[in-house]
């Protein structure tokens, strides 16, 4: 296959193989130009968009957008949805970044990317505003002074002729004549897109992502993933989450891999009926997410039968929810890596494989995060000298490979904290903690930033929650340790919990497995929910002034 050929290459080529990638948009164009299956649907509405009527909506779209928006940042706030793709292809095309928004975000953070990006358009659909509404969030209102468009009334302000020529003309000229006709040409360093960080434990960082960033992510996803004919992506994570723009949405495009959309993660049951009816054969969800298929009593071992690759990211993958998902589907949970500056792909596990002889390749090892992907590599550096320190030893994570972020936006302070400049590559200052086994295999620790130091000694957070759940025999208990200031010890641990739990009987079962007293928490509060963010994940920021607000 011309991937695995690609695989072939080392770090050092793919630094110039993936600045000559066509950008994103040009590989879907090409993709489309061929005759085959679907190019998406929504499971909701069941309609199938072939990729003759996709290509027409984006150029529908690209003129419009080029007409009513002069900018160059175009706001998009729409969900996992085949519109939601139209229009992001359509703003590659002409040559205009796209800046996703969180619209889990709140208010303010919502309003601090806008003027980060200083943002005069953004183009939602009425639909999903009408939703959101539903849920008592009026995001509209957050952007008194942005216009709103909505793409409902853009395409039915496109009149029949125009469509009809535009579908005339996309099946008449080739992909180099369309192309040349609407597409502005772009360089491989331009911002492609602008994504904001998750915010977990700050406020959210706008990430600028050029066109060799994207390009060569989509290819190193696609390698790893080994991409082939008959797949089915479940589109399903939303696109302001690096994972839903690069993974599920704009790599499946460019592989002319169809997308199986659908806006809500945590709605698993329809997402199984479609896994099921439209035979998806990659789901790619957060640890948060997956866990749901599991629990919920209506989804069976059939609904997910054809997947053949379940990927987990953007959090740790705990034992308990890979064991209780593959013995209940069968499926494997394949763990990977990455952050939305790196694209956001770097790692991942992969199913075992057999070599020409017959022996077994091992690519996963439950616990680690995988290899690097091609072209990508990782290295464990002493968190002061920055010296590269020896297998198994854990340290700072750096990331090296061409989907390395260009960097934050208008924050060239905070990116030089982040990016190091090494042998004529640019690493990525990862803040994980963790080491390389001898076969390359990553185990990330935790965070540097998610640790407590106590009396001297560094003590894991994760490592915290891990070992209280476990000495409770409460897997699914839903937790987090927060560390806080203490006069005597320096830090203290604080832990926030969804159940009363009785203080004394955690720190009894914490004694009887032997936990070390470092690890034990200071106080428990009881909490209606932990703070969470749109994809899932723990907003560790918002825990902290939680905890603050009950121990002031």
């Amino acid at each position: 296959m011309k991937n695995k050929q690609v695989a072939a290459k080392s770090f050092s080529e793919w630094q110039l193989y993936a600045k000559n990638l066509a950008p994103v948009h040009i590989s879907w164009l090409k993709q489309a130009k061929k005759k085959g299956a679907y190019t998406g649907c929504d499971i909701s509405t069941g309609i199938q968009v072939d990729r003759g009527r996709f290509l027409v909506g984006v150029l529908l779209f690209a003129e419009v957008i080029a007409k009513q928006s002069p900018e160059q940042n175009i706001g998009l706030m729409v969900p996992s949805s085949v519109g939601g793709a139209i229009t992001t292809m359509a703003v590659l095309c002409i040559g205009k970044t796209v800046v996703n928004l969180n619209f889990t975000s709140g208010k303010k953070a919502l309003q601090n990317a806008a003027e980060q990006a200083k943002l005069k358009t953004i183009y939602t659909s009425q639909k999903f505003v009408d939703k959101l509404l539903e849920r008592g969030l009026d995001v509209v209102s957050f952007f008194p002074d942005i216009n709103i468009i909505y793409l409902e009334e853009v395409k039915e302000n496109i009149s029949t002729g125009k469509k009809i020529k535009t579908l005339l003309l996309s099946k008449l000229l080739s992909a180099k004549s369309i192309e040349r006709k609407f597409f502005k040409a772009v360089q491989g360093n331009d911002t492609a897109a602008i994504l904001f960080s998750s915010g977990s434990e700050g406020s959210p960082k706008g990430v600028e992502l050029s066109h060799t960033n994207l390009a060569a992510n989509a290819k190193q996803a696609a390698i790893v993933l080994d991409t082939r004919p008959g797949d089915v992506m479940m589109s399903t994570l939303p696109t302001f989450h690096s994972f839903g723009f690069l993974a599920t949405t704009l790599m499946p495009l460019t592989e002319g891999v169809p997308i199986v959309c659908h806006p809500d993660p945590t709605d698993v049951e329809t997402i199984a009926k479609g896994i099921k009816k439209y035979q998806g054969t990659i789901l790619v969800g957060t640890p948060t997410f997956l866990r749901m298929y599991t629990v919920n009593r209506k989804i069976d071992i059939q609904m997910l039968s054809s997947l053949r690759l379940t990927v987990s990211g953007a959090e740790k993958l705990k034992h308990d929810i890979a064991q209780d998902f593959q013995l209940k589907f069968n499926q494997v949970i394949y763990q990977g890596y990455g952050a939305t500056e790196t694209s956001p792909a770097a790692g991942i596990n992969t199913p075992d494989t057999k070599d020409d002889n017959g022996n077994t390749i091992i690519n996963n090892k439950s616990g680690s995060t995988g290899r690097a992907l091609d072209g990508t590599q990782y290295r464990i550096v002493d968190l002061d000298s920055m010296e590269e320190l020896p297998i198994g030893e854990d340290g700072l994570i750096l990331i090296g490979g061409p989907q390395v972020m260009k960097g934050y936006l208008n924050q060239a302070d905070k990116t030089a904290k982040v990016i190091e400049i090494m042998d004529g590559a640019r690493w990525y200052n990862s803040g994980d903690k963790g080491h390389l086994d001898q076969d390359g295999f990553l185990t990330i620790v935790d965070r540097y930033s998610r640790f407590a130091k106590i009396g001297g000694e560094m003590v894991s957070l994760s490592s915290v929650e891990e070992q209280i759940q476990h000495s409770l025999g409460a897997p699914e208990l839903d937790l987090v340790a927060v560390a806080v200031n203490d006069d005597k010890k320096g830090e203290k641990i604080v832990l926030l919990v969804t159940e009363d739990i009785d203080f004394n009987k955690v720190k009894k079962a914490l004694m009887d497995n032997e936990v070390a007293a470092l690890m034990h928490p200071a106080k428990i509060i009881k909490v209606d929910e932990i703070p969470k963010l749109g994809s899932g994940k723990t907003d560790f920021g918002a825990a902290k002034k939680v905890v603050q607000v009950y121990i002031d």
